[in-house]
């Protein structure tokens, strides 16, 4: 969903402290040469996390705002340290434009709390979108157009662009990633879709089992 209004700009650049210049309306302006690029969320196994909101301000100084988002999946070959070839197939998460920054709410089942995370990213980032990964087995031409997003235990956040080509992703480094909690949401204040009364369900409660916390190494 596409904001025409100024306050998630506002609200965006106030808590990253960076200056973007006058927003832009949502022409179909610079597009990508595949269109949009989607994003996604997962996080290890058996270690559950739902993200409930998220904003994005855009290459081209376009407001974009997602509350109704793809489903936050477990990657069951994520144990204990990443998996390098995660492949997530997305429906609503889509954009225009390369990201220069990001806002997100979630919540971590696991450890009963809501994480407000904010992105900014490298200037490199449009680049590497543009830069082809190979050919299908139909001989189309492949990019990078996917951000994936890991969500760990302890508020870690792991970024990489899904190589569709095939092969392993490739890890993006972000100019600035910070995560907040508790006391300190901003933006993600009394924004939260859990219950975190409820107990864990039975295949989180044996893989925790005889582990220490933050179960693994992300």
């Amino acid at each position: 969903m596409i904001l025409k209004t100024l306050s998630p700009l506002f609200l965006l650049v106030a808590l990253t402290g960076c200056h973007t210049g006058e927003p832009q309306t949502p022409e179909e302006t610079g597009e990508m040469p595949y269109g949009r690029w989607g994003f996604a969320f997962f996080t290890p196994y058996a270690l559950p996390a739902v993200v409930t909101r998220a904003m994005i301000i855009d290459s081209e100084k376009v407001v974009s705002t997602f509350r109704m988002l793809d489903y936050t999946s477990d990657d069951p070959e994520t144990i204990q340290t990443w998996n390098k070839r995660v492949r997530i197939q997305i429906q609503f998460n889509k954009a225009r434009h390369p990201p220069v920054m990001m806002l997100f709410c979630w919540d971590s089942h696991i450890d009963n709390k809501t994480y407000e995370t904010r992105i900014i990213f490298p200037p490199s980032l449009r680049e590497t979108m543009l830069t082809p990964t190979g050919k299908d087995e139909w001989g189309n031409t492949e990019w990078y157009k996917s951000l994936l997003f890991g969500l760990a235990p302890g508020g870690k956040v792991r970024i990489w662009l899904q190589n569709s080509a095939g092969g392993d992703d490739v890890p993006l480094e972000p100019k600035k990633i910070t995560t907040l909690s508790g006391d300190k949401l901003r933006a993600c204040k009394g924004i939260t879709q859990s219950d975190f009364s409820r107990d864990f369900d039975k295949d989180t409660k044996d893989f925790i089992k005889g582990k220490t916390y933050p179960y693994g190494d992300w």
